[in-house]
């Protein structure tokens, strides 16, 4: 787990000279501030069946696999051959550490009914075994489980205290990091002697409770002399992978914000968000049943897988294959990623885990996974079971720690919840979201349809429009609404409303086409009168010069026929006015 989730405890957390070894366990390494006190004695108390024994294999064994630290199980209560049998589900193999040298099992039945305390009570037999294992393998971790059936038939408590401060000193000497089990007393002491807490370095008390007919498992740490550490109740699950601890509460403001962008698989929504999500972003998805909120996280993981990337999608109200059937009705076929490995479909309903165990199983997946996108789909079914007046408190805190672990990793998220609109608890959830779509259902003319509303987006101009939300055989498609004085329409209100205004353009466009066409006939006559004009105004024009031209002639030729006439008679000339000369 990344070690930046636990800042606020890791700040000064370990003084000088304190050295810790790390438990592989993830999470319980965070909230200690780096593993158990190196070299010192940590008791694990708890009820039958809280994990105290898993707890310390899983010590023992991280310690020899990761760390090269060989160890020694002493256990009272179990034969070898049954404890490496019980955690052989767990991926513990005892029998080939043990033949490997990294691990000695020493198994003693003590039955308390047959020991009588005599005289002085010595822990020397016990020193010289220990002793022995230790130096064989060169341990450099022990877990004692557990010892506290030696004192079953002793009540004197100060012998007990003796001889138990006497081991814990013994074990010190040995430069050893030791792990105590110890089972839970019915009194006000963490243990059924109640002495262990007081003689031990650190005490880690594990709790499995019964809340609703559910069942939950916590793990605190109640004290750790000389360091700071997590004083909280965490979650933890004890899996295939063996004990893992979830320090959620731990988790810190102070993840990276990306300026990568990423698409929705829907490049309308995306341009509606700026260009698609900030990749780390939490994107939550609202409204009523049936709008299509699933189909959206669907088109999420479909992209992401088509980038190459691994998706996890948490389903917490249908099953994996419903869900795949679902999608295909729409052109998702999701299935093809899942059989390529690059995407996970987990299922459970929270009410089969409890919330805290929810978490952690959530926290886990992450873990094995690291996907680059994540889908919670059904958030509200997390308040299945939860009395009414803490239903606000319980889902909004496990919703905050469930966005806080993924964008601690920089996983890109989509929660969807359920809400009539903008409703107190879904606002809540918003303001830790830093994208909020609201799909809505309209009821119009007999017909329901889906609106689809940006009602934020840190960081980024995104659309104030509204757009209608439809599931088609090749995805979802965002289709313009119709905004005008018949108010907004969708459906098929939108379709009649936008046929009616195709018919009126095409009516006003064919009226403007006959206009035009008598328009341009009316030109072309009068275009072709014009030119009849002018061709008899030039005609008129020539006859007219025809005629002065003719005219000046016929007063030329009669000139010249009078001056010849007055030649012939020797008249005398005649001037152009009649006149004599």
């Amino acid at each position: 787990m990344d070690n930046t989730v636990l800042t606020s405890f890791t700040d000064g957390a370990v003084g000088p000279g304190l050295e810790k070894a790390p438990t592989g366990i993830p999470g319980l390494d965070q909230i200690t501030g780096g593993g158990l006190p190196l070299g010192r004695v940590t008791l694990v108390a708890g009820g039958a069946g809280a994990g105290k024994t898993l707890l310390g294999l899983n010590f023992l064994v991280a310690g020899a696999r990761q760390y090269g630290d060989p160890g020694v199980l002493m256990t009272f209560e179990e034969s070898a051959a049954k404890v490496a049998l019980n955690v052989r589900s767990l991926g513990f193999d005892l029998d080939e550490l043990q033949r490997s040298g990294l691990l000695a099992v020493l198994a003693f039945r003590v039955d308390p009914s047959e020991m009588v305390a005599v005289g002085e009570f010595d822990f020397e037999p016990l020193f010289a075994i220990l002793d022995d294992a230790i130096k064989r393998v060169g341990a450099k971790r022990v877990v004692l489980d557990t010892i506290e059936v030696l004192f079953g038939a002793f009540g004197d408590d100060t012998i007990v205290r003796s001889e138990l401060s006497r081991l814990m000193r013994w074990l010190e000497d040995q430069g050893v990091t030791v792990v105590l089990t110890g089972e839970r007393g019915n009194g006000s002491g963490l243990t059924r002697h109640g002495i262990e807490e007081y003689v031990t370095d650190c005490v880690i008390v594990l709790d499995h409770r019964v809340s609703a007919e559910i069942s939950t498992r916590r793990l605190r740490v109640v004290k750790y002399r000389g360091s700071a550490h997590g004083t909280n109740e965490y979650p933890f699950l004890i899996s295939a992978r063996g004990v893992t601890v979830l320090p959620i509460t731990s988790v810190a403001l102070n993840y990276e914000a990306s300026e990568e962008r990423i698409s929705t698989g829907i490049p309308r929504l995306d341009h509606m968000l700026g260009g698609g999500m900030f990749r780390g972003s939490t994107l939550m998805v609202s409204g009523t049943a049936g709008t299509g909120k699933t189909s959206l996280g669907a088109h999420m993981v479909n992209a992401a897988c088509a980038r190459g990337e691994q998706a996890l999608m948490v389903l917490l109200e249908e099953s994996p294959e419903q869900v795949l059937r679902n999608m295909r009705s729409i052109g998702l076929d999701l299935r093809p990623w899942v059989e390529a490995g690059l995407l996970r479909i987990w299922a459970a309903r929270p009410s089969a885990y409890g919330l805290e165990t929810h978490l952690a199983i959530f926290a886990e997946l992450i873990e094995e996974m690291t996907p680059s996108v994540a889908v919670i789909d059904g958030i509200a079914s997390l308040s299945n079971g939860i009395p009414n007046n803490e239903v606000n408190t319980e889902v909004i805190s496990i919703v905050a720690r469930k966005i806080d672990l993924l964008k601690s990793r920089g996983i890109t998220s989509v929660i969807t919840a359920i809400g009539q609109g903008e409703e107190v608890t879904t606002v809540t959830m918003s303001s830790m979201a830093d994208t909020w779509l609201l799909l809505r259902n309209v009821e119009a003319n007999g017909e329901r349809n889906r609106l689809l509303f940006v009602l934020k987006s840190r960081g980024t101009a995104h659309s104030n429009q509204m757009r209608e939300f439809v599931l088609t055989n090749h995805g979802v498609e965002l289709v313009d609404v119709y905004v005008g004085a018949a108010g907004v329409l969708a459906g098929s209100a939108r379709v009649t409303q936008q046929a009616a205004e195709r018919d009126e353009d095409l009516r006003i466009a064919e009226e403007l086409a006959r206009r035009r066409r008598e328009l341009h006939r009316s030109v072309i006559e009068r275009e072709a009168h014009m030119v009849a004009v002018q061709d008899q105004l030039d005609a008129e024009r020539t006859e007219i010069n025809r005629i002065d031209l003719r005219e000046g002639h016929l007063v030329a030729d009669i000139e010249s026929d009078r001056s010849t006439m007055a030649a012939r008679r020797w008249a005398d000339a005649v001037p152009h006015n009649g006149e004599p000369l």
